[in-house]
């Protein structure tokens, strides 16, 4: 056991002090050691049985104490849903303008670039739910989450999200990157039919490049393959204790 971590004996009256704080008005989940106590209840499946209740509790009170900007959960569905079905229509109408006997190459070009943009946006928390779902994993909210640039998110509902195998967590965390990442190649792949011009190409290709360099540099450090690698370490742990 590495300093500073909780004997598995005291992590009900760890988190009995943290729920109280968080009830109090603190919800700094770090700060507090919350964290720090549910890493430790990965490891175990009895240990998640025992707790994943009352961690799901702390979890969902500090997330609406300190997200104002949410949604129900439906509302998120259909507002991605929307944003995929702009995507089709927006692709659709630049292969329709590429197939006229006079093709229309700005309403080609431009109607696959929004179709990405639109994908990229709809189907990166859609293939989050869905695959949680899949999973067991079920979701409380969409919220926007702060500092800059606003990102949309999904909220899980931890207790279920603990009882999923930490290898179906690190999908579901990959699910949506990877779907993002598509997003540009799939709309990519309709240029020829579309007869887009060169530049809408180059942007569909830029879009794509951009999005994997940014995955590299920073969401392995801050965001969904962060999580995706957190998870898979707990399923390499396990399977080197078990």
């Amino acid at each position: 056991m590495e300093a500073g971590e909780t004997p598995s004996a005291g992590l009900g009256a760890e988190l009995e002090r943290i729920e109280a704080a968080v009830d109090a008005g603190d919800t700094g989940l770090r700060r507090l050691g919350f964290w720090r106590v549910v890493a430790l209840i990965k490891r175990d499946d009895e240990l998640i049985e025992r707790y994943a209740d009352q961690v799901g509790r702390i979890d969902a009170k500090a997330f609406r104490a300190g997200v104002r900007l949410r949604l129900p959960v439906w509302v998120g569905l259909t507002l991605m849903l929307i944003a995929t079905a702009v995507g089709v229509a927006s692709v659709a109408l630049a292969v329709r303008a590429g197939a006229d006997s006079e093709p229309d190459e700005v309403v080609a070009g431009v109607g696959l670039v929004v179709g990405a943009g639109a994908w990229a946006v709809g189907l990166h928390s859609l293939a989050h739910y869905l695959f949680g779902r899949a999973v067991g994993i079920r979701f409380t909210d969409l919220f926007v989450a702060f500092p800059p640039p606003p990102l949309p998110g999904l909220k899980t509902d931890y207790a279920t999200y603990l009882r999923a195998s930490p290898t179906a967590r690190a999908w579901m965390h990959a699910s949506g990157a990877i779907a993002t990442k598509l997003a540009p190649f799939i709309a990519l792949a309709f240029a020829p039919t579309a007869r887009a011009p060169g530049w809408a190409v180059v942007v569909l290709l830029g879009l794509g490049i951009f999005q994997i360099a940014t995955d590299v540099l920073f969401s392995t450090k801050a965001s969904d393959w962060k999580k995706v690698r957190r998870e898979l370490a707990v399923a390499s742990a396990r399977r080197l204790a078990g």
